[in-house]
């Protein structure tokens, strides 16, 4: 699906984000674990979901994941613990490309039988589910929060133990949001530094998934691009447990107030500034905000370092790239630090594709972020739209609720 954005004077909406996928698949992992099987209630109604509900539903034979990253990597945790079930675990080409050797390693020393099909150290996996037991565990955080993840909610079934990060470690905050929802549903996690203690059991808690703070980026980013507009983001909490929540402080740093109330956040753009207080930022807690706010940076014409990106290279796209081959569409010429940051101080190129015309690279975060840039550019072209099902399926139908003209243009 292609298709074609202009963006209104100013937005007037208030919009229902979807809930949370990351955890809404947490949440049913763990209610397939209890023997209770309590129940997940709002869990998120998009691709990444439905692959999991899916998937945990099979007895054996092959599952194919697509590009859900996070259903890989949760996957292959629980199905190592289900003794006489063996299953081939697939994806799309890109899922092949993307490492998860360090987390079989770590299976495999609590007793897990997984085998490469093909190339070591990446997808596809045959497992056969085996007694596994529990114990301390060594595992490297540079490269994907996931795979602690996915570790840390099997041990509870398996009697509990003790992961050991080494690293440095990236996306903290989603270690932390597994371990919120383990608790919630009945386990003991304890998170210290680099050092994870984890008991045995789940009491089989029911659990209610929270909206999406990550579905909010690019909202965040047309209020700053639409400063007379009045946005409110229904259904997100300032106490919540998602790191992405650090929209909050990106947005007060641009003048964008967040004003929580019992309905959700809304936006108040009437001390909007435009300018950040720093033109750095880490942003290895918040991986999947860097896109958004990278973009809308340049639309702002705010020169900008990121660090804290190296995760990105292994995401649905090469996302720095696609990120960097997108923007000079738009005339901004990113610069790539080596591979955990990125810079723009200003450099421009002449656009020579009017409108311009964004590819997705197969990535819902590449097409979210660059729908705001129909601000500066009418009539922006956007090809394969619908890659935003994957966590945000009503997006393009949000963005017509807040005034955009959205047209399918032939392929």
């Amino acid at each position: 699906m292609t298709l074609q954005l202009s963006a209104p004077n100013e937005v007037r909406a208030a919009i229902t984000l979807p809930t949370s996928k990351s955890i809404s698949n947490r949440a049913l992992l763990i209610a397939a674990l209890c023997d209770n099987k309590p129940t997940v209630v709002g869990p998120a109604l998009c691709d990444d979901t439905a692959v999991m509900v899916e998937a945990l539903s099979r007895q054996g034979g092959t599952i194919n994941v697509g590009a859900a990253g996070t259903a890989m990597r949760f996957l292959t945790a629980y199905f190592a613990t289900r003794e006489g079930v063996t299953v081939t675990l697939d994806g799309v080409e890109r899922m092949r490309q993307r490492p998860i050797g360090i987390l079989v390693d770590a299976l495999r020393s609590l007793g897990a039988h997984i085998e490469y099909l093909d190339k070591e150290g990446f997808p596809p996996l045959r497992i056969t589910g085996s007694r596994m037991h529990g114990g301390d565990v060594v595992m490297d955080s540079s490269v994907s929060s996931q795979f602690a993840s996915a570790v840390m909610m099997i041990l509870p079934a398996l009697g509990g133990g003790t992961i050991h990060l080494t690293g440095n470690g990236v996306s903290m905050p989603y270690i932390h949001m597994t371990a919120a929802v383990m608790r919630d549903m009945g386990a003991t996690v304890d998170v210290a530094g680099d050092r994870i203690s984890i008991g045995n059991g789940y009491t089989g808690n029911d659990y209610v998934v929270e909206a999406d703070w990550s579905a909010a980026a690019p909202w965040y980013a047309m209020a700053a691009l639409l400063p007379l507009s009045s946005l409110t983001l229904k259904g997100l909490s300032p106490d919540s447990i998602q790191g992405d929540a650090r929209l909050v402080e990106l947005g007060r740093n641009l003048g964008i107030g967040s004003k929580f109330g019992a309905d959700g956040v809304t936006l108040d753009t009437s001390h909007f500034i435009g300018c950040c207080c720093s033109s750095f930022a880490d942003m290895s807690a918040t991986p999947d905000l860097a896109l958004s706010w990278a973009v809308l940076l340049c639309l702002l014409e705010r020169s900008f370092r990121m660090t804290g990106v190296r995760t990105l290279w292994h995401k649905e796209s090469s996302r720095v790239e696609a990120l960097r081959d997108e923007l000079k569409k738009l005339g901004y010429v990113l610069k790539i630090e080596n591979d955990d940051a990125i810079s723009w101080y200003g450099e421009r190129v002449p656009v020579t594709q009017e409108p311009p015309v964004i590819d997705t690279h197969g990535d819902h975060r590449i097409a979210m972020a660059f729908a705001p840039a129909a601000v500066r550019f009418p009539g922006l072209v956007i090809r394969d739209a619908d890659v935003v099902t994957k966590s945000y399926p009503s997006f393009w139908r949000h963005l017509r609720q807040a005034g955009f003209t959205i047209n399918e243009l032939a392929q």
